[in-house]
């Protein structure tokens, strides 16, 4: 169900914190405004259909795409620890699921991988009044991008999504050389908008990357809790809908 109010927490929260004075909003894209869970499920549709996995023994695609999520997961947080590289990931993810059904090839997961990164982006499905808040609230903010995401999908993400207009500068750990929650993107990213951290304030759905590193770096936070999370160290703000971004931001 869509809410048009704020819950008695944010309230609460907008009451306490009115007297902030922000000028500049960094947004995280993925699970935040672009809706990565449907976009991936229904890229990996495509590609299983494509493909003809059915052929090679793959019979389920519920099945298969749970499988490549908990692989895409574990090498993304390697990636995240600097512990695998960009290509590495694109690819292993693919060839460790394939592998669970015993499809082995050298081939297979490079294509699959090469597939995922031209459609994915393609792919516009966002979380209900994102672009209408974003409409409301690029007239009244500086707004930008923090992500940790690569060159080649983000920017186009943006574009097939259309967010792009909404945003002035587009922070891309993959160009920056940090990555989410290292202080330093935070410091790169304030540096690029010319933004002081107390008129700064980050928005982003995960509880560590985005809320409690904004936090140790000392900025404001909201924290889209579209999965009903508990989080460690409470944000600024709490929000399930973006459209409650209207509330926080309209005083």
């Amino acid at each position: 169900m869509v809410l048009d109010i704020p819950s008695t927490y944010t309230l609460l929260l907008i009451q306490n914190n009115s007297m902030k004075s922000y000028q500049h909003l960094f947004f995280d894209l993925d699970r935040t405004l672009w809706d990565l869970d449907k976009n991936a499920h229904d890229t990996i549709k495509e590609i299983y259909l494509k493909h003809n996995l059915v052929e090679k023994g793959i019979i389920y695609f519920d099945d298969f795409l749970k499988t490549y999520t908990r692989f895409n997961n574990m090498l993304w947080d390697a990636y995240r620890k600097g512990e695998v590289i960009k290509e590495v990931l694109n690819v292993e993810r693919f060839r460790l699921t394939l592998q669970n059904y015993n499809v082995y090839s050298d081939m297979l997961p490079i294509i699959l991988a090469t597939d995922y990164v031209e459609i994915s982006p393609t792919k516009t499905q966002l979380y209900p009044n994102a672009k209408d808040t974003l409409e409301y609230l690029s007239k009244r903010y500086s707004m930008h991008i923090i992500t940790n995401g690569f060159l080649e999908t983000q920017y186009r993400k943006l574009s097939f999504s259309k967010l792009d207009k909404y945003f002035d500068k587009i922070i891309i750990s993959e160009e920056t050389g940090y990555m989410k929650p290292d202080k330093r993107i935070f410091e790169y990213a304030l540096k690029t908008a010319k933004a002081k951290k107390e008129e700064s304030i980050m928005i982003g759905d995960d509880p560590i990357v985005d809320i409690i590193a904004a936090k140790a770096f000392g900025i404001d936070q909201v924290f889209v809790n579209f999965r009903d999370e508990e989080i460690l160290e409470p944000a600024t703000y709490e929000i399930h809908n973006l459209i409650e971004l209207k509330q926080i931001f309209s005083y």
